[in-house]
């Protein structure tokens, strides 16, 4: 990650903190406060419309947690989403049988 990327990072981190609102210009102040080198502004724009309307709190505790996602995605499949899995099974049992199964094996 380079520095304008972490600055941006910490500086949203410090405003979720806060409770304020993320915004470009407020990003852009926090890290000319810290007197960070090179950070053009276009970060500052880039990570505030990335985290608009995002609890970042939120989004920090859930890392790696996967719940609001998986029934989302089961919802926004429908009937769709077991046919899905019961294709992937199916690909999943004829990738298992191999030449081994078969008396074939690579040294033979």
């Amino acid at each position: 990650m380079s520095v304008p990327e972490l600055a941006c990072s910490y500086a949203a981190l410090i405003l979720a903190d806060d409770g304020i609102e993320i915004s470009a210009e407020k990003i852009q102040t926090l890290v000319a406060a810290a007197k960070v080198p090179e950070v053009e502004p276009i970060w500052a724009t880039i990570f505030a419309k990335a985290l608009e309307g995002k609890d970042i709190k939120e989004l920090l505790t859930n890392v790696g947690s996967g719940g609001p996602a998986a029934p989302a995605a089961a919802a926004a499949g429908g009937a769709a989403a077991p046919a899905e899995a019961a294709v992937e099974e199916k690909k999943e049992e004829e990738k298992e049988e191999s030449d081994d199964d078969m008396g074939f094996g690579l040294f033979d």
